[in-house]
């Protein structure tokens, strides 16, 4: 799967919590995530003059967007590794965010 088809699929299956990701379904939505939180950012900075510290309304807006369908595709690719969605909540400790980490 390529960058542009995961991307259509995971807004396709906003809020959809079953089913399977494939790892690079999964992995091209992070990066999604991360290249477009860097560019809103600097949108933030550059143009509406808030500092990184404070975020930014575009930042938040994107963040937000962004909210249920990578807790979706989460899901999903524990799935695909037969695990239940709800591992996903280790993230809240340190030690389970690497062993997620480790499993995607």
């Amino acid at each position: 799967m390529d960058f542009q088809t995961s991307i259509n699929t995971c807004f396709k299956k906003y809020a959809v919590f079953s089913g399977r990701a494939s790892r690079s379904e999964f992995w091209f939505f992070v990066l999604f995530g991360i290249l477009g939180g860097i560019i809103t950012t600097i949108i933030d900075t550059m143009i509406l003059g808030y500092t990184v510290e404070e975020g930014g309304p575009i930042n938040l807006i994107f963040s937000v967007a962004l909210l249920i369908p990578s807790i979706a595709v989460t899901a999903r690719r524990l799935h695909d590794i037969d695990k239940s969605g709800w591992w996903q909540l280790l993230w809240f400790t340190v030690i389970g965010g690497i062993l997620l980490i480790i499993w995607h």
